[in-house]
């Protein structure tokens, strides 16, 4: 059954997983822990078209695939995403605290759009993420919620079963790997 969907809406059963990168630009991950609270996920596309005219028309066309940034919005981001991509850390006494020195972790990130039809599940295979900005404002007549936003860079790593370079996957009901999106991150086979 091909995308029937005519639109899509909402998002939820958001996972992420670590990814170590190897020397080859492969990866491996962890287990998929859920990333609770979304509220929306804006990426846009990296990478830019290039043109070169000859015989006075555009001879050749080509494009950069610089994967995918933008935003995703929580309503917190749960601490064990801060301790094990952000590399917060967590001290004797109980005091969870930003380290400065923290190198960026590697992840993988699934999510599940909804549809008129069906639901999209989809991935993104190497991201990284910066820190929440620290934002509030007074309680007045009414209580207004506050998000907190991460900046998502999705790019590529190499899949040897398909010798490409992936940068992002989904799949619809009607996929096999649909049934156990959220049990490991799912990559195209041969």
């Amino acid at each position: 059954m091909p995308n029937t969907n005519k639109v899509k809406f909402g998002i939820k059963n958001v996972h992420f997983a670590v990814a170590t990168i190897a020397d080859d630009g492969t990866a491996t991950y962890g287990a998929l822990k859920p990333l609770r609270g979304a509220v929306s996920m804006s990426l846009e596309a990296q990478g830019e078209m290039t043109q070169e005219y000859a015989d006075d028309i555009v001879y050749y066309t080509s494009s950069a695939n610089s994967g995918y940034q933008g935003d995703l919005e929580l309503e917190l981001v749960p601490e064990d995403f801060l301790k094990d991509i952000l590399g917060f850390k967590v001290g004797g006494n109980g005091v969870l605290y930003e380290d400065a020195d923290a190198e960026p972790v590697h992840f993988a990130l699934t999510f599940e759009f909804s549809g008129d039809k069906h639901k999209k599940r989809g991935v993104l295979y190497n991201c990284t993420a910066t820190r929440p900005a620290v934002a509030s404002s007074t309680v007045t007549a009414t209580k207004e919620v506050q998000h907190e936003s991460i900046t998502i860079t999705a790019t590529s790593v190499y899949n040897d079963d398909v010798d490409s370079n992936i940068v992002k996957g989904s799949a619809v009901p009607t996929d096999s790997a649909y049934a156990n999106w959220n049990t490991a991150i799912q990559q195209p086979t041969a």
